[in-house]
C-alpha cells in the first residue's frame, strides 16, 4: 500500500478530496453531469465505478487494484509532467471519522460466504469501532466471537510495513520522510521480502494489498465458497439473488452512494465469472444498471479460468450452459461484453491453453492466470483512464460494436518483445501481424479473421525508441522506419495489418494509444517471467539479470472480429447437442427449456453478426 504524508491511500491532494467522509453518502454535491462535459474541463476526471462478481473475479480484481497501486506508488521526478493514467478515474477520496485521508477503489464486490478469509466485510481501514453504533441497551450484554482466520503471512508481512494498530484502535499509517507528519517509525528488523508464495494463495484477499471502503464487500451469505454443498452453480440460482429484496436493495444502496458522489460518471465496468451461477448475477446487474443510468457505458467483462478436465461432465455442462446464457443476457444489456479467458474454446472440449513466448505460468492456478487477465485488462482499458484526450466508454463501445457486434475479443503481447537499442519499427517489423498477438478470449486459432473494428493499445516503450534511428540515406526496411512519431508508427502497422479496417465504416473504427508507462509486475504478481528479460522487461542476451521484473511493455487489442462467428457458433452448436432434461438441477434453478432455446436462438443472431454478407467480411 503506497503512501504520501499521512494519507492512508496515497495519492496527490484533490480539490475534493475531503468531501465524502467515512462511510456517509455525500449530501447536496453538484448535479450527476454528462461524461462529455468532464472532457473539456481541467482536472475533471470521468469516473468509473467497479463491479465485481464472483470468486475468479476477485482474483482479477485483486491482481488489478495491485498493479494501479503499484502505478500510485510509483517514484517520479519533482518536475514530471502528470501522469499520463488518471486514477480518480478508478479511486475515490474520503476520510475516516478521525480524519485520516484515504483514497479506495470505486468498488463494489460480491462474492460467497466463506471467500474472505481473513480479511473483513467491511475492511480494515476504517476499523470496527469506528463503524459500530452505539447500543442503547442498558442491560446485560453477551457476546460471541467467531474465531478469526489465520492472517496469510504476505499480507502479516505487508501490513507490518504499512504501519501499527495503536492501543485506541485506530490505525497508524508509516509516513513518508518528506518534511511532512511525524517521523517515520523504525522498524526494530529488517522487513522481510513482500512476496507471496502460490501455496499460500487459497483465495484473492490472501494477496489484496488494498484496502477497500466498508462499502465495498457484498456477502451472498446464503450460498458457500466452500465445500460440495450450497454452490452458486447454475445461472438461475445467480438471477434468482437479485431478484431478492435484501440484496437487490443491497446493491442498490451501493450503487447510489458511490454514483451520487461521482461529478462526472462515464459509467461501469463489470469483471463477472461466466463459468458459474455469478453469469446470472452478472445478467440481472447489468440489465439493473441499464435501466437506472441509461446512456452510461456499461463494458462487462466475462471471465472463466484455466482449463477444465473432461472427468467433470456436470461441471462442464454447467459451465457451457452458464457462458452462453451469460453471453446472450450480458450482451443484451451492455455497451460492449468480451469474454477473457487463457482457454483456447467455451464449448466443451477442452483444448490447452494459451503460450506466451517469454511467460512460464501454471493454468491451473488462478492465481497466475488472473495475474496476465488483469495485466490485458490494465492495457485495453487505457483509453477512458487517460488524463488528456481521453475516449469515453461509451465511445469505445460505439467505436467497437456497431452492426450489433456487441461481443469482442481481446488479445495481447505479454511483455512486448524489444531488445534494448531496437526501435518500435524494427520490433512491430519482427513481431508480424495481430495473428502473433496471443488470443485472450476462447477464441481459437485466429489465423484468416477479419478485423472490423479495435482499439490497440501499446505501452511502456521509451521515447527514445517510438521511432527509427537509421542513419540518414540508408535504405528504409518497411514504411514504418519513414513514420516521424511512435504514434503514427502504431497506426501505419495496424493499417498494413487491416487496410479494410479504417475504410469501411465512417467514422473511422479504429484506434491506436502509444503510452510510456509500462504495467507494473511487482509483488505479489507471480514470478512467471523468463530468465531473459530485464529488470524493465526487455529481452536481453547473455547470461540472466540478478533484478526481478519489475515492469514490462504490454501491447492489448480489443478487437471485433469474424472468429466470433465461429467461436458463438459452436458455442451455440455444443448447446444444441444438450439434452438439458438430463441435467434437471439446472431447470430447477429457474430456468425453462423454453430459455434454452431462446437461448441458443440469441447465440445464432449473434453469431450471424460476423459473419460475411454485410460488406466488411468474405
Amino acid at each position: 500500500m503506497c503512501r504520501c504524508t499521512n494519507r492512508v491511500r496515497g495519492a496527490r491532494p484533490r480539490p475534493h478530496g475531503d468531501e465524502p467522509i467515512g462511510s456517509e453518502r455525500r449530501v447536496g454535491g453538484p448535479r450527476l453531469r454528462d461524461p462529455a462535459e468532464a472532457g473539456g474541463m481541467a482536472g475533471g476526471a470521468r469516473e468509473v465505478l467497479t463491479l465485481q462478481l464472483g470468486h475468479f473475479a476477485g482474483f482479477v480484481g485483486a491482481h488489478w487494484w495491485n498493479q494501479q497501486d503499484a502505478a500510485l506508488c510509483a517514484p517520479s521526478e519533482a518536475d514530471a509532467p502528470p501522469a499520463e493514467l488518471c486514477p480518480d478515474v478508478l479511486y475515490r477520496p474520503g476520510r475516516t471519522p478521525h480524519g485520516r485521508e484515504t483514497y479506495t477503489p470505486r468498488l463494489i464486490l460480491m462474492d460467497l460466504k466463506g471467500s474472505l478469509s481473513s480479511l473483513k466485510q467491511e475492511g480494515g481501514l476504517y476499523g470496527d469501532a469506528q463503524l459500530d453504533a452505539a447500543i442503547a441497551w442498558q442491560g446485560k450484554l453477551t457476546t460471541h466471537k467467531e474465531e478469526l482466520c489465520p492472517k496469510n503471512p504476505y499480507l502479516q508481512d505487508l501490513r507490518s510495513a504499512e504501519g501499527v494498530l495503536s492501543r485506541d484502535g485506530i490505525w497508524r499509517v508509516k509516513s513518508i520522510p518528506n518534511g511532512k507528519g511525524p517521523p517515520p517509525l523504525a522498524p526494530a528488523t529488517a522487513p522481510r521480502p513482500l512476496i507471496p508464495t502460490e501455496s499460500s494463495i487459497r483465495v484473492w484477499s490472501d494477496f489484496l494489498r488494498v484496502h477497500l471502503h466498508p462499502r465495498s464487500i457484498c456477502m451472498i451469505e446464503k450460498y458457500n465458497h466452500d465445500g460440495e454443498a450450497g454452490r452458486l452453480e447454475a445461472f438461475g440460482q445467480g438471477e434468482s439473488i437479485l431478484k431478492e429484496p435484501k440484496y437487490l436493495e443491497e446493491l442498490e444502496d451501493r450503487l447510489h452512494f458511490y454514483v451520487e458522489e461521482c461529478d462526472y460518471l462515464q459509467g461501469f465496468q463489470i469483471l463477472c465469472d461466466l463459468h458459474n451461477g455469478f453469469s446470472g448475477v452478472g445478467a440481472k446487474a447489468t440489465e439493473l444498471l441499464q435501466d437506472e443510468y441509461s446512456g452510461r457505458g456499461i463494458i462487462t467483462w466475462g471471465l472463466l479460468p484455466g482449463p477444465y478436465s473432461l472427468g467433470e461432465p456436470q461441471k462442464n455442462v454447467y459451465r457451457l450452459l452458464n457462458t452462453a446464457f451469460g453471453l446472450v443476457h450480458m450482451s443484451a444489456h451492455s455497451s460492449l461484453v468480451c469474454p477473457l479467458s487463457l482457454g483456447r474454446s467455451l464449448g466443451l472440449r477442452p483444448k490447452p491453453p494459451v503460450t506466451f513466448p517469454h511467460l512460464h505460468y501454471d493454468a491451473t492456478l488462478p492465481f497466475h492466470c488472473a495475474a496476465l487477465l488483469a495485466t490485458t485488462l490494465d492495457t485495453v482499458t487505457v483509453p477512458y483512464r487517460l488524463r488528456s484526450s481521453p475516449v469515453s466508454m461509451a465511445h469505445l463501445a460505439d467505436l467497437l460494436n456497431f452492426s450489433g457486434k456487441k461481443v469482442v475479443t481481446a488479445a495481447a503481447t505479454i511483455p512486448f518483445p524489444l531488445v534494448p537499442g531496437q526501435s518500435l519499427p524494427d520490433a512491430l517489423v519482427q513481431l508480424g501481424g495481430p495473428t502473433a498477438w496471443t488470443p485472450l478470449s476462447a477464441c481459437g486459432d485466429p489465423c484468416g479473421m477479419r478485423c472490423f473494428a479495435q482499439s490497440v493499445v501499446l505501452r511502456g516503450l521509451d521515447r527514445a525508441c517510438h521511432t527509427s534511428r537509421l542513419a540518414p540515406g540508408t535504405p528504409l526496411p518497411s514504411p514504418l522506419h519513414a513514420c516521424s512519431t511512435g504514434e503514427d508508427v502504431l497506426a501505419q502497422y495496424l493499417q498494413q495489418q487491416e487496410p479494410r479496417v479504417r475504410s469501411c465504416c465512417s467514422p473511422p473504427n479504429s484506434s491506436a494509444h502509444l503510452l510510456l508507462a509500462p504495467c507494473k509486475v511487482a509483488p505479489p504478481y507471480p514470478r512467471l517471467f523468463s530468465p531473459s528479460l530485464g529488470q524493465h522487461g526487455l529481452v536481453l542476451d547473455g547470461s540472466p539479470p540478478g533484478a526481478a521484473v519489475e515492469s514490462i511493455p504490454v501491447l492489448g487489442a480489443l478487437c471485433s472480429s469474424s472468429t466470433l462467428s465461429r467461436t458463438l457458433g459452436d458455442l451455440a452448436r455444443d448447446l444444441s447437442t444438450l439434452d438439458v432434461r438430463r441435467w434437471a438441477s439446472f431447470l430447477d434453478a429457474g430456468v425453462e427449456q423454453a430459455d434454452v432455446e431462446e437461448a441458443l436462438e440469441e447465440l445464432g443472431s449473434l453469431a450471424q453478426c460476423y459473419r460475411g454478407g454485410d460488406g466488411l467480411a468474405d
